[in-house]
């Protein structure tokens, strides 16, 4: 398992290196000069070729492309990202507490995804083609098809101003969490539950499933069985949910006014702050290649077989 878990690693980097240039190269792809984005950012009324010359190399943009890139990435493995161009704060200092903040309900949203689409998957698998199953997967379907700011708009208008029951935006208390996590978990858990209880019904023909019932084996345990070799396709995707509920959480963020990532990053492409928009992109990218890695590994420890795949 240790070779294993050495192969995944290696095989993360290189692609993490890619990540960080392609991240870096962002900046060269806008039609605006970065210096002339600090300049204006900085109110300066009058922009001259000389204050773009002295801003780039304070910048650090007069030297060699490659060069500016191995500082940068030097920099950024020290989570030093550069200060904002808008008002000259460390970049991390902004980014690092918005992180956090929807890494929070990231993880709640998730865990609330997982339980929600194990319970109902099982539920439908187990009741294959009865009403509760059709039933369950319709109503899924209505949901799923809402979009997520109109469904929450309504919440927002129904529980929260009309009924006074919950905060309408912040992070205040626990409250504050109830409304996005349910939209998150609608938005989510209706895609999801499906892919458990396909593949319920796909272990449910199995062999060994005959085989545990001839033995006279009692269903919970049979249906143990099939949710622990159910869950190894299960943890993969829900591996992968989480960098998407992260990266997918900036309309949740604007309607509730969540001080996250999702609203730090639309403000910083509204005012052309490309330190905190190239930050955004790395982490979000980041965080797809380690849960992704994370999630091989926990098959890999509840599946032998698949660490011969590397």
């Amino acid at each position: 398992m240790g070779s294993y878990i050495v192969r995944r690693i290696l095989i993360a980097v290189p692609l993490l290196l890619t990540i960080s240039f392609l991240t870096f190269i962002l900046i060269n792809l806008s039609p605006l000069d970065p210096a002339e984005v600090v300049l204006q950012a900085q109110g300066v009324p009058e922009i001259t070729e000389d204050l773009l010359k002295q801003t780039k190399e304070q910048l650090g943009m007069d030297k060699p492309f490659i060069l500016q890139y191995f500082d940068w990435l030097y920099a950024t493995l020290q989570l030093d990202f550069g200060d904002s161009y808008i008002n000259n704060k460390p970049v991390w200092s902004l980014i690092g507490p918005a992180f956090l903040n929807t890494f929070k309900l990231t993880l709640v949203s998730s865990i609330s995804i997982i339980l929600i689409s194990i319970i109902l998957g099982v539920i439908c698998a187990l009741n294959e083609g009865k009403i509760l199953d059709k039933s369950v997967r319709g109503f899924s379907f209505f949901l799923t098809a809402m979009p997520s700011y109109w469904l929450a708009s309504i919440m927002i208008w129904y529980i929260s101003v009309k009924l006074d029951l919950l905060p309408t935006s912040g992070m205040e208390s626990y409250k504050s969490y109830i409304l996005p996590v349910i939209i998150i978990t609608i938005s989510y858990a209706g895609i999801y539950f499906r892919n458990v209880r396909t593949s319920m019904l796909n272990n449910l023909h199995e062999d060994y499933v005959l085989y545990g019932r001839a033995s006279g084996l009692s269903e919970w345990k049979i249906t143990k069985h099939i949710l622990r070799n159910s869950l190894q396709v299960a943890i993969s995707i829900f591996g992968m949910s989480i960098p998407i509920i992260l990266g997918s959480t900036v309309v949740i963020e604007n309607v509730f006014a969540w001080p996250g990532l999702g609203t730090l990053s639309v403000k910083a492409i509204l005012s052309r702050d490309f330190p905190i928009i190239q930050a955004y992109v790395l982490i979000l990218a980041a965080s797809f290649v380690l849960f992704n890695t994370i999630s091989d590994i926990i098959n890999a420890a509840m599946n032998p077989k698949l660490r011969n795949d590397l």
